[in-house]
């Protein structure tokens, strides 16, 4: 079986021939920043919004992008027209490889580009109907969240606590307030009214997260920002979790107990379907512009 394409500092070559040095300060210290996008049926939903985020993760580990917005769409659709259907495509860039180990950011380092499709595995409908389990923890990571960081320890270790449970996701709880959890946002709904936590350096602002604000505002949905806490959490009718690959799900375990009723409500359901419609109308606006 011929590996699949992935792209590697300017050119396509199969996965298994690409090689990335030991010195790479990705591999050496985590310096780096990445994205995932979503990919439906060879459209890739909010593309842009997810390359403007990368420039701010750059910008705020002064990492020197190599590639406009326009030429990262570009570089997508080439790498896209070896991988058809539904996609998540990978987006890592890296302070590069200096030629010895220091902690000090060096100067004038070429970049170190890659990016891999891989198929996208989208919720599945008992998740969509049933709802999924969380668990919460500490939030015990750093304080720059906001940096889509390739140094993503902390998240590991606090997803696989909810691995080990056999949850889908670990909530994070700093302070008392809610954060976000392992990989992906966090929403709670209370008496028909949603609200998020502040898009502050606590959390990485989700291009999902985003979507579902905006679409709350056109679907006559009220929605929030501001601190959430731990108690609203808890006594919440309905939790949800939002990324680019859960799209939006419902939470209704959470530490063992029943959110709500116990299975998704009717605000998840109204947002599920906006959600929906506005895939599908990416693939339409894509499809007239093709």
């Amino acid at each position: 079986m011929n590996a699949p394409i992935a792209h590697f500092n300017g050119r396509l070559l199969p996965l298994d021939r690409i090689s990335i040095s030991p010195l790479d300060r990705g591999f050496i210290f985590g310096d780096g920043v990445y994205e995932v996008i979503p990919v439906y049926e060879g459209v890739a939903l909010r593309a842009r919004e997810h390359f403007e985020r990368l420039q701010r993760s750059m910008d705020e580990i002064r990492l020197a992008n190599p590639h406009t917005v326009d030429e990262w769409l570009a570089i997508t659709r080439e790498l896209l027209e070896h991988h058809p259907g539904n996609q998540s495509v990978y987006i890592q860039v890296t302070r590069g490889a200096p030629s010895k180990r220091d902690h000090v950011m060096p100067k004038d380092l070429a970049p170190t580009v890659f990016m891999m499709c891989q198929p996208l595995a989208s919720p599945s409908k008992e998740a969509v109907e049933n709802g999924v389990a969380c668990i919460t923890a500490r939030d015990f990571r750093w304080e720059k969240c906001h940096i889509k960081s390739t140094s993503l320890l902390g998240n590991v270790m606090a997803r696989q606590l909810s691995a080990d449970a056999g949850a889908t996701e670990t909530i994070l709880i700093r302070d008392g307030f809610v954060t976000e959890a392992s990989a992906s946002n966090v929403f709670v709904v209370k008496d028909g009214r949603v609200a998020a936590p502040l898009q502050d350096n606590l959390i990485l602002l989700g291009i999902t997260y985003d979507l579902l604000v905006r679409l709350a505002g056109e679907g006559a949905v009220e929605l929030e920002i501001r601190p959430v806490t731990e108690a609203e959490l808890r006594s919440a009718d309905e939790i949800w979790l939002s990324s680019s690959t859960k799209e939006v799900l419902a939470v209704t375990s959470l530490d063992g107990k029943p959110v709500g009723p116990g299975k998704p409500g009717p605000v998840f359901r109204r947002m599920h379907a906006l959600y929906q419609e506005h895939k599908a109308k990416s693939r339409r606006q894509s499809a007239v512009s093709a």
